[in-house]
């Protein structure tokens, strides 16, 4: 019964309840109360997650652990809760839906994903799961008066609840297999079985894997991400884009980065085809794009390529690479998204590249943060994203993958194109109206705040890279 290794999920739940408390004593015109119970909750465990980072240890029979790995991701999905919290109101006020549960079932979303960072048995990582999932379905579908928002909501929630029956019929197998849930007791099955694939244990371990690239949007599984991503809250896409990423990966690394969990299997053949394919039809459906949601939701599935290249590298360099990648992306896709919010003033659900037309002479700072942005995911040196690409295709060399690096980088090319456009539409397109943007103090420090990340994870990469390695060491 240690607490120590829950300690963050615990201050999560608790906070939830407090914040929906705090929101109902405030009354219907005041939501203010809800964003700074939340914001303080979010510190809170942010706090919590630093002070206790490492020393959790296996808990509960083994059901979670509260290693560095764990920390590591918790503080990922913190500070993108922290970031998309602080940018949140203004968006809810302008389009009507200021309700005080979007702050509820965003920290029951974190909540979900600490414990498929920490959940060291196959059906705690599926209750993670499905907490995060259950939230995001809501908060997809959050603009009720908007048809487009409606329909992105119905297609998740069909589309997830049938991939959540991969995920769920895949631990069904393992465990008629092996007799067990927990991942260090499957490992001993596999390490002492003759054919490690025998009966449904392979069949199993291939639908787990699908039910998680479901959430990644790895091609072929990604054809819910972009309308999903445009018809959801700005706020939400941000979220979803990096931190449920995020908890997904980390659910994988859990499962698969054990030495036993792929004996036998030949997994780094269909994944390097998974790759290749996420990363060349994210690039080439980026390019056509007139809307800046879009373009960043198949941007989004480009980086899940890059990040599975990693992945296949197993490795350290990989694994940790890939932990550093997640930590910078968080913040480039937040603060892009964060831009295209405050250039969008219609408040139709439209984000046509358009609107960034002379973005340079409107506003000159937004227009070099989203210029960073832009650059980062591009993977221009010495910003984060540039790092990032580095050390996940230096990992797959160093295991042999030269084609897939290739190819990688050939696309990382290819990216260039629609990257840049924006830039150039910033700086070197006439607008038909130059009207000042509205300020929102707390979106544009938040933007900031990504803005001088990216540029600082870059500056000083080898220390975050550091402690990623000694984060993933507690798992490989």
């Amino acid at each position: 019964m240690n607490l120590t290794p829950i300690l963050t999920p615990l201050i999560l739940g608790a906070g939830a309840i407090v914040v929906l408390l705090a929101d109902l004593l405030a009354g219907k015109g005041n939501k203010t109360v809800a964003q700074v119970v939340a914001l303080a909750v979010i510190v809170f465990a942010g706090i919590a997650t630093v002070a206790v980072w490492g020393r959790g240890g296996p808990a509960f029979y083994g059901q979670v652990s509260g290693d560095g790995f764990a920390s590591f991701f918790n503080l990922i999905f913190l500070l993108v809760a922290f970031l998309v919290v602080l940018t949140s109101p203004s968006y809810l006020k302008r389009s009507g839906s200021n309700y005080g549960e979007y702050y509820v079932l965003l920290l029951l979303a974190v909540l979900g994903m600490t414990f498929m960072a920490s959940g060291t048995d196959l059906l705690i990582i599926f209750l993670g799961l499905e907490t995060m999932s259950i939230s995001l379905y809501v908060l997809v579908g959050f603009h009720k008066q908007r048809p487009r928002s409606n329909e992105a909501a119905l297609k998740y929630l069909l589309l997830g609840a049938f991939f959540t029956g991969f995920l769920l019929y895949g631990i069904a197998l393992v465990y008629g297999s092996t007799g067990s849930t927990n991942l260090e007791a499957i490992a001993d099955y596999v390490k002492a079985a003759s054919t490690p694939l025998g009966g449904y244990m392979g069949i199993g371990l291939a639908l787990l894997l699908i039910g998680l690239i479901f959430k990644i949007a790895i091609v072929p599984f990604h054809f819910w991400s972009p309308d999903v991503y445009d018809g959801a809250p700005t706020p939400v896409t941000a979220f979803m884009s990096t931190a449920v990423k995020a908890a997904a990966f980390a659910a994988a690394m859990r499962i698969f980065y054990h030495p036993a969990m792929t004996l036998g299997i030949p997994w780094d053949k269909a994944l390097w085809v998974l790759a290749v394919l996420t990363i060349t039809v994210g690039n080439l459906a980026a390019l056509s794009q007139s809307s800046i949601k879009r373009m960043l939701a198949y941007s989004s599935i480009t980086h899940a390529g890059y990040l599975l290249v990693g992945f296949i590298a197993r490795n350290e360099l990989g694994a940790s690479g890939m932990l550093y990648y997640l930590f910078s992306y968080g913040f480039m896709n937040v603060g892009a998204f964060t831009i295209a919010y405050l250039v969008n003033r219609r408040g139709d659900g439209s984000y046509s590249l358009s609107d960034y037309a002379q973005l340079g002479a409107r506003n000159p700072v937004l227009a070099l943060l989203m210029s960073i942005f832009m650059l980062s995911l591009t993977g221009i040196p010495p910003l984060a994203g540039f790092f990032g690409k580095f050390y996940v295709f230096s990992a797959a060399v160093q295991a042999g993958y030269v084609w897939l690096v290739i190819i990688g980088v050939l696309n990382s090319v290819i990216s260039v194109f629609y990257y840049l456009r924006v830039m150039v539409i910033m700086y070197m397109r006439e607008a038909e109206d130059l009207k000042d943007l509205e300020r929102v103090p707390s979106v544009g420090f938040a933007a900031l705040v990504c803005g001088l990340a990216i540029v600082l994870l870059g500056l000083f990469s080898g220390s975050l890279l550091e402690v990623a390695r000694n984060s993933i060491l507690t798992i490989l």
